[in-house]
């Protein structure tokens, strides 16, 4: 038998989503690693003074230089791009949270939609063979001359409404363990599933710590980050180099060294410095949106969750038990000749309204549960 948390545990394990969600994550490690990585050296080799004319003419009078240079990271480009990086790690790890939290809900909601299907394929075949039962027994009734023809004709009429309404709860309970079957994965087919409680309350949530709070909240130290790296990229670094050269007409060698920088005349990253600061400001009110949706959406959710529930237990408590009393009384007055068909139909048609009723109302609290669910994660 399925469960609920069997089920989302099976739909994580298996979900195209989560898997995609996972590689961007291992993309995000791998960036880190490479922005910690410091440039490489240069090897330069320079060949000046050969096949030229006169005493330069052929490679006697060639000079070899051969030297390496480095470009050093005073401006901390390095360190802003690690920034970036850890910074993108950290929301790439949220989004992974927000997608396994997101296929949760949905499996939580095909796993009631499933229940509710279940739970109507069986109210309409209680349905049909109450329906049926009656027709038989108004046609008894009409042998006896109790009842006039007309009423055997309701009945059957009743009766075969029972058996469209049969056909059509087993399409959708059929469609509904097809949907889960397909959120879950897998080709097996869904056998029996497992209803859960949903009395235990939810507890209590900081809007601030939402999955969308947190993820506007990295995505703001990313914008954070973004700007420190084009603050560092104003900042120039030079290039250092030694080698050696060797003059041939002579044989002499000399160490040579050499030193670069560029000179900062026009291009000072202004225009990537201005975009930064508005792409920080963008994340700041994005942030600031986030956290008001958040203690939005909680609320909303505990408020349908709280009117799910009074629904639920209004049904359960008073409705439903009052409406089969009721049918349980009308059938027995029908018997005994007490009561018309058209009563008995109407007793009949309440008790199953207020059963089909419950199902909408218990896969609405479902719902509501799984929204709450999410809405606190």
């Amino acid at each position: 038998m399925l469960t609920r948390e069997q089920a989302v545990e099976e739909a994580l394990a298996r979900s195209p989503a989560i898997i995609a969600a996972e590689a961007e994550l291992a993309m995000a490690r791998g960036r880190l690693r490479q922005a910690g990585i410091r440039p490489n050296p240069d090897l330069n080799v320079e060949v000046e003074n050969f096949a030229g004319s006169g005493a330069y003419s052929g490679v006697n009078g060639a000079e070899t230089t051969v030297s390496i240079s480095q470009r050093l990271d005073i401006g901390g480009r390095r360190a802003a791009r690690i920034g970036v990086a850890q910074a993108s790690v950290v929301a790439q790890e949220i989004r992974l949270e927000i997608a396994k939290a997101d296929l949760a809900q949905s499996v939580r909601g095909q796993f009631a939609l499933a229940l509710a299907t279940e739970a109507r394929l069986t109210l309409a075949k209680a349905n049909r063979s109450r329906a049926w039962e009656l027709a038989r027994v108004a046609d008894e009734l009409v042998a006896a001359g109790r009842e006039p023809p007309l009423r055997a004709f309701r009945a059957k009429a009743h009766a075969a409404q029972a058996d469209a309404a049969l056909v059509t709860a087993q399409a959708d309970d059929l469609a509904a363990r097809r949907s889960l079957t397909a959120t879950l994965g897998t080709a097996e087919p869904i056998g029996r599933i497992q209803d859960w409680d949903m009395a235990a309350a939810t507890p209590a949530a900081d809007a601030r710590m939402m999955l969308e709070v947190r993820l506007a909240n990295a995505e703001y130290l990313i914008a954070q980050a973004d700007l420190g790296m084009e603050n560092a990229a104003r900042r120039l670094d030079p290039s250092v180099g030694a080698g050696m050269r060797r003059i041939e007409d002579s044989g002499d060698t000399a160490f040579v060294a050499s030193f670069a920088m560029p000179l900062p005349i026009s291009d000072r990253n202004q225009g990537n410095i201005a975009a930064a600061r508005a792409g920080l400001r963008a994340a700041e009110a994005r942030l600031n949106s986030a956290v008001a949706l958040a203690s939005v959406r909680i609320g909303n959710a505990r408020t349908g969750f709280d009117a799910a529930r009074t629904r639920v237990d209004a049904l359960e408590g008073v409705a439903v038990p009052q409406a089969a009393e009721a049918l349980r009384l009308a059938d027995l007055a029908y018997r005994a000749g007490r009561l018309s068909l058209m009563e008995l139909l109407d007793a009949h048609a309440a008790s199953a309204a207020a059963q089909s009723e419950l199902i909408d109302a218990r896969f609405a609290l479902a719902e509501a549960d799984a929204a709450l669910v999410r809405a606190v994660a």
